[in-house]
């Protein structure tokens, strides 16, 4: 298998569209993904986690859990919603053991993890987020699964892609 990995940018016109392209994305996720979230404060990754537990078969509604680190939703597998947003460095997250999470039986999703970016692994799904405008963003992922490539043609159905 190759280590090639697979970039598609979309633009997000609204929390809706951001909201879709996340449930899109969750309906892919198998046990043991790991999705990275970067961009600034109110850009949208609380917004495509709510997406994202949706597609995992989750009624359950996304919060930011910045005040309590990590947040459990039950779905077809675990999964761990945590936000790193007051992380103070790299010791702060080996202190919290989240190596249990990441390796663990579930689906991560992590908001801000630029904060710790070396500790996550190399396979997981990173999604930057950048404004547009008040109401639009550019949304980046990278994967090195080709799965981001056969998800990207059912996405851009729904939202826009960019160059």
């Amino acid at each position: 298998m190759s280590n090639q990995y697979h970039t598609i940018t979309l633009l997000s016109q609204s929390p809706e569209d951001t909201i879709e392209i996340g449930r899109i994305l969750g309906t892919s996720l198998h046990e043991g993904d790991v999705v990275l979230l970067d961009g600034e404060l109110g850009c949208g990754k609380t917004c495509i986690t709510q997406g994202l537990i949706l597609g995992m078969g989750s009624d359950d509604f996304a919060r930011s859990p910045t005040f309590v680190l990590i947040t459990e939703y039950e779905a077809k597998f675990p999964i761990y919603h945590m936000d790193l947003y007051r992380l103070e460095g790299v010791e702060s997250l080996e202190r919290m053991q989240v190596d249990e999470y990441l390796y663990g039986d579930g689906i991560c999703i992590v908001e801000w993890a630029d904060k710790a970016d070396k500790s996550f692994p190399k396979k997981s799904l990173t999604i930057d987020f950048s404004f547009i405008s008040e109401d639009q963003r550019r949304i980046k992922m990278e994967w090195e699964s080709s799965r981001l490539n056969v998800l990207s043609k059912e996405i851009t159905k729904s939202v826009n892609s960019v160059d």
